[in-house]
């Protein structure tokens, strides 16, 4: 019987640490892999670093960074020194019907893949990913948080604002550390769940009547949930640490103004826990790929 990924021509174009531990898996399964933008770590690469031409005359499958394509056409590249720019030219060298693996598309990427006739597949929602990748980015959340404070996260009042996959996560890591939890979401189920978890909470709309009481604030959500009005009436000291995807939740300029501590903490599962978090893709991208490649002949 044939490897799972046989015939499959995979190219990585850019990204981050996780690269390092997905790319061996791919081998395994019997797909070719080359690697783009990874000049300044070949060693740490296990298979041809090449150059982005080369890669998409050659692909028959591409993987993106779970960031995509920015909307000047840059892709996150750390390890190349001249970083990496998908040009018109480039993108025309593709085939008809390539297969193009990222985290999350923009508008700019879903034009791309519309003109050059891309079968582009967003998995930053595929809940086996999701779920798996919630705990490296509870920890490294967590962790940011304590090493930004002056007091420990046990018997603080720890906020999380959201209740989905990484929401839960970290609801469970704080509250397993002796933190009292306070859980803001808008869905009557999310609520009525946190509450059989034995956490506080309180509807987004009320949160004015808590956020003072926060030593620590954690969003999950990717809306503008904590502007400035809100800002003023956190502690002084509080912590916010935000890492929904985008540009946040948080008023940044706000927060500054004020002297309030807010980081944004994109991609922390690449950044805390590389290792575990491109393991995790090392089993979800060969599923995605065979499901998408089905009947296909390469």
């Amino acid at each position: 019987m044939a490897p799972a990924l046989a015939g499959k021509r995979i190219a990585v174009l850019g990204g981050d640490a996780r690269s390092f531990f997905y790319i061996p898996t791919l081998i395994e399964k019997g797909a070719a892999v080359k690697a783009v933008g990874f000049d300044k770590a070949v060693a740490l690469v296990p298979c041809e670093v090449v150059s982005l031409t080369e890669a998409l005359i050659w692909a028959n499958v591409v993987i993106l960074p779970m960031s995509g394509v920015a909307s000047d056409s840059s892709i996150v590249a750390p390890y190349s020194e001249n970083g990496l720019i998908l040009t018109a030219e480039n993108c025309a060298l593709t085939q008809a019907g390539l297969l193009v693996l990222t985290g999350v598309a923009n508008a700019h990427l879903k034009e791309l893949a519309a003109i050059y006739g891309w079968r582009l597949v967003e998995i930053v929602d595929f809940d086996e990913l999701a779920i798996l990748n919630s705990i490296p980015s509870a920890e490294g959340a967590i962790q940011m948080a304590m090493e930004a404070s002056d007091i420990t996260i046990h018997s603080s009042t720890s906020l999380v604002l959201g209740f989905g996959r990484c929401g839960t996560t970290i609801a469970k890591c704080l509250h397993g550390l002796g933190a009292n939890v306070v859980v803001a979401a808008r869905a009557p189920e999310d609520l009525a769940r946190a509450k059989v978890c034995g956490y506080q909470t309180v509807e987004f709309p009320s949160l004015a009547n808590v956020i003072g009481t926060a030593d620590f604030i954690f969003n999950t959500a990717p809306a503008l949930v904590l502007p400035r009005s809100l800002l003023l009436l956190t502690k002084p000291e509080v912590v916010i640490i935000d890492i929904a995807s985008g540009l946040g939740g948080v008023d940044y300029a706000a927060a500054r103004r004020l002297g309030r501590k807010a980081l944004l903490a994109p991609s922390l599962p690449g950044k805390v826990a590389p290792r575990t978090a491109g393991r995790i893709l090392g089993e979800l991208l060969p599923k995605i790929i065979e499901k998408n490649c089905e009947g296909r002949d390469y």
